[in-house]
């Protein structure tokens, strides 16, 4: 079994190499001497550059829409997914942070998407929920949403697809421990 890295090889159970041990793509390259990050094989580049390229484009298609951006479509639809929920919820959901979340959950009250209430154990703290209106707007862009996700997956094999999703959920649950704090 060869590997391309430092780290020994480690095998899964049908005796295939498991990353990062048996990585056949290197991360780094050599330039002048000294490694530097190959885009080409960087793994969060691409998952930066994409996240921010679809950001930036919904963002500005659903402002222009709907006068809503990316934070707020993201607070509709987790509002959609697990409705009568706080805003820290929101935040350890979808991975905003609180000044975020508070600003967006603002915008969409004034404009009459959110409704809330007082927590039961918390008066302090607000559970929020879409109302009638507020879900009309997620379903509009819901619509959008998956209409962009389509273009961006056409003539992606389906198993490919699968693979990739299995992937990026194993990255998903990961992603905590390689957080700031553990280093």
């Amino acid at each position: 079994m060869t590997t391309r890295s430092n780290f020994p090889a480690v095998t899964d159970d049908t005796g295939g190499d498991l990353c990062p041990e048996g990585r056949i793509s290197s991360p780094t390259k050599d330039y002048g001497g000294r490694q530097i990050v190959d885009v080409s094989n960087y793994i969060p580049y691409f998952l930066v550059t994409i996240n921010n390229a679809l950001s930036r484009g919904a963002s500005h298609l659903y402002l222009k829409m709907f006068g809503i951006g990316i934070v707020e479509w993201r607070i509709v639809a987790m509002l959609a997914i697990e409705p009568r929920i706080s805003a820290s919820r929101i935040c350890e959901v979808v991975s905003l942070d609180k000044s975020g979340v508070s600003r967006g959950l603002k915008q969409l009250l004034l404009q009459g998407y959110l409704s809330f209430s007082a927590s039961p154990t918390d008066s302090r703290r607000k559970i929020w929920w879409l109302n009638t209106r507020g879900y009309g707007l997620h379903d509009k862009i819901l619509t959008i949403a998956l209409e962009r996700e389509r273009e961006l997956i056409e003539g992606i094999a389906p198993d490919d697809l699968e693979t990739f999703l299995k992937v990026v959920r194993t990255m998903h649950k990961k992603v905590s421990r390689i957080s700031e704090d553990t280093w």
